[in-house]
């Protein structure tokens, strides 16, 4: 038989006209990337697909397609076995290639891709010859069109033909860092994490800032946010995680400021280091996982009031979802038990008994402005720490 091969299939890349190789490129080199510590692998790009096909009969299929089912850009991937361009030798390895398949199935179809026109017989005549061979094999099977358990396809290419037994759904989307990049605001709860893997899965190259209060904050607190950056790693890259110290700067708010005004003013402090990080981070825009509504700073008032610091984008991907879909999309990506740990961030220190729901922006500004702010701001950009945190660490949490 001859070695399993991986076909790799764009999405919404084939649609990129004249940008379409810059696209492709970059997903390259993000799926060389990943499959770096698995092993070696020859590629080729030809008809909207990347042919991946390792190098050595050791390295594990299954492995490497969970990898690639989570990087941006593939629509669907399957593992396929390479045939000669002739029906006799197709048929024989469909029969050879998905032989434990089929016998455990009582339903099949075959379905037929021939992008090679030159191939002498028709997709329907393919389907009908190699659908009677195989229930000649396998007396176990009912063909059934609508809802088949297994469905052989085989794929009529330029150089070879493929068989395999039905395509993986991939991540979808744009390969990360075709589309710039930004800063998330991680704040350990649910959202954030959604935000960065809905914005990485744009091609946004993610960055994250976390603020810390200690000891209003704990190690823990802290660690459960480098775990749940480390967990996005698997969808969205490599990602630079800046820790800023935040205490001075929120006891300040509490002595200074009005109670009713607290999470407001922390809000536009935040945005204004952010900013600050962002700027030496090369970031073009910061992301928020603030969705309309949710709590009270999240209010449409209380939004214009931390815009209103603002001097890049705010990308809020999450802002018209509820939280039972950012909560089905934070299991789907593996975040949601780390996010549920019951360690607080620095959100939650000093919260105001009453918060003001609808502020108005001159409110606020005269609320900010009963203490000067620059200096602790500057002082916690300064004292700001940053690590790497890459796809393939495993961290010890």
């Amino acid at each position: 038989m001859e070695k399993e091969i991986i076909l790799a299939k764009y999405g919404e890349l084939a649609l990129k006209g004249l940008n379409r190789g810059t696209f492709e490129d970059i997903m390259m080199k993000n799926i060389r990337r990943r499959l770096r510590r698995i092993g070696k692998f020859t590629y080729k790009k030809a008809q909207s697909t990347i042919y991946i096909l390792p190098e050595s009969e050791d390295i594990d299929l299954d492995e490497t397609v969970d990898c690639l089912r989570k990087v941006f850009g593939i629509a669907s991937l399957c593992r396929a076995c390479t045939c000669e361009k002739s029906f006799n030798d197709i048929s024989a390895k469909s029969m050879e290639y998905l032989e434990d398949v089929l016998l455990g199935a009582k339903t099949f179809k075959v379905e037929a891709k021939r992008a090679d026109k030159q191939f002498p017989m028709t997709s329907p005549q393919i389907c009908a010859e190699l659908g009677g061979i195989l229930l000649d094999k396998y007396p176990n099977l009912k063909v059934d069109v609508k809802n088949p358990e297994v469905t052989v396809v085989v794929e009529i290419r330029d150089e070879y033909a493929y068989i395999h037994g039905g395509s993986i759904k991939g991540a979808g989307g744009l390969p990360v860092g075709s589309s710039g990049k930004a800063l998330l605001l991680l704040s350990g709860g649910i959202d954030s994490p959604v935000a960065g893997y809905r914005m990485a899965r744009r091609g946004v190259h993610i960055s994250a800032i976390h603020y810390i209060s200690p000891p209003y904050t704990s190690d823990r607190a802290l660690l459960k946010v480098e775990k749940l950056c480390q967990k996005m790693t698997d969808y969205c890259g490599s990602i630079a995680f800046f820790c800023v110290p935040f205490t001075e700067i929120q006891e300040a708010i509490k002595k200074y400021c009005p109670e009713e005004y607290f999470t407001i003013i922390m809000r536009r402090l935040m945005m204004e280091i952010a900013q600050k990080i962002a700027e030496q981070d090369e970031c073009s825009a910061l992301i928020t996982g603030e969705s309309i509504g949710q709590v009270a700073s999240q209010t449409m008032q209380g939004l214009v009031c931390t815009d209103a610091v603002s001097r890049i984008p705010v990308f809020r991907p999450l802002i018209g979802l509820d939280k039972t879909e950012i909560v089905e999309t934070a299991r789907e990506i593996d975040t949601f038990e780390t996010s549920t740990l019951p360690y607080e961030d620095c959100c939650t220190v000093f919260t105001p008994r009453h918060p003001k729901v609808r502020p108005a922006l001159k409110d606020v500004e005269e609320a900010q402005n009963k203490f000067d702010f620059s200096v602790l701001i500057e002082k916690a950009v300064a004292e700001t720490e940053m690590k790497i945190f890459k796809f393939s660490d495993n961290m010890d949490f």
